[in-house]
């Protein structure tokens, strides 16, 4: 080649997969219509806030496991929310694996380290302070405010559960409230009227009677919180602020509080774990514990329970 002035021809690099627009047919046409629209907002975050910016430009078959880890050590969350992004890139590799395009998964790399800081605990309320806002339901003005208060202060519900209940399903004859359906916000402010998250979710618990008198009445078609339309998140915290200033409550108004020290509470009370995962609507026991039954008992009570269990007066 030389000898006849010529040049050796270079070699040309195949065409590879743009990694922004492979993961975008990903959600779109496996992701996004097999999962609840939360989840697909979630999934949608992830890609947008972290991943893009992070990997968008690259082919798929460049991206490596050190790629991986720099875009994890720039993330400035926590370690539940970089579960979320490992979660989406991990589907993402694995269908690029299906189909032949890359050898092997980054994401599986043993030297791979995802850490962060913990997110923080919901703590619940006091034996005092639930003793003051139930002493003092009376005093909130609105009835649709004292009839939240009522049912978020006394059972184990979400806040999706409480926004979906109707009158028909407080049965006073029974003294039960059956939870058949949730409301769900997956674009914040715009409502959405669904079946709850699992079949355990789907269940009947008991109406407190303390609830009787405090909760009112409707029509059975409306909703007990927002009649013909249910409640949006924006609706929701300002009720919560007119409950505070109402009550006078020195805390915040928080609904997932209310569900950690109920359930909290009631496995305190009744020390069957099994009761307290019924209540929650959750399908393992494992779930009630790790994240919502606090426990109550401090360290006297606890080396007061083995005294008496092992008979040392």
């Amino acid at each position: 080649m030389k000898l006849m002035g010529g040049t050796r021809p270079e070699t040309v690099k195949s065409s590879g997969h743009n990694f922004r627009a492979y993961a975008k047919n990903w959600f779109v046409t496996y992701s996004n219509p097999n999962i609840e629209r939360a989840t697909a907002q979630t999934y949608q975050r992830q890609l947008t806030c972290h991943i893009f910016p992070a990997l968008g430009d690259m082919d798929v078959e460049d991206i490596t496991t050190d790629h991986i880890q720099t875009l994890f050590n720039g993330m400035d969350v926590s370690k539940a929310s970089k579960d979320k992004t490992r979660m989406v890139l991990n589907m993402i590799f694995g269908m690029a694996l299906d189909d032949d395009i890359i050898a092997k998964n980054p994401m599986k790399s043993k030297r791979l380290r995802i850490t962060g800081r913990e997110s923080k605990p919901t703590e619940e309320y006091s034996i005092e302070q639930m003793r003051y806002l139930i002493g003092h339901i009376s005093d909130v003005k609105n009835d649709t405010d004292r009839a939240y208060l009522t049912l978020q202060a006394l059972h184990p519900l979400r806040l999706e559960e409480v926004l979906g209940l109707k009158w028909a399903d407080v049965d006073r004859e029974h003294m039960q409230l059956h939870i058949c359906r949730a409301v769900t916000h997956p674009t914040r402010n715009m409502p959405e009227v669904k079946v709850p998250k699992t079949k355990a979710s789907i269940r009947s618990v008991g109406l407190s009677k303390l609830a009787l008198e405090m909760l009112g009445d409707g029509d059975p078609d409306e909703f007990v919180i927002g009649g013909d339309k249910p409640f949006s998140y924006t609706q929701v915290r300002k009720m919560c602020e007119r409950i505070r200033r109402d009550t006078g409550f020195d805390d915040k108004i928080t609904p997932i509080r209310f569900r950690t020290t109920v359930l909290t509470d009631i496995y305190d009370q009744t020390k069957d774990i099994k009761q307290a995962q019924a209540a929650a609507g959750h399908t393992t026991a494992t779930m009630t514990l790790k994240y919502y039954v606090k426990g109550r008992s401090g360290t006297h009570d606890a080396t007061s329970a083995v005294e008496r269990a092992y008979g040392v007066d």
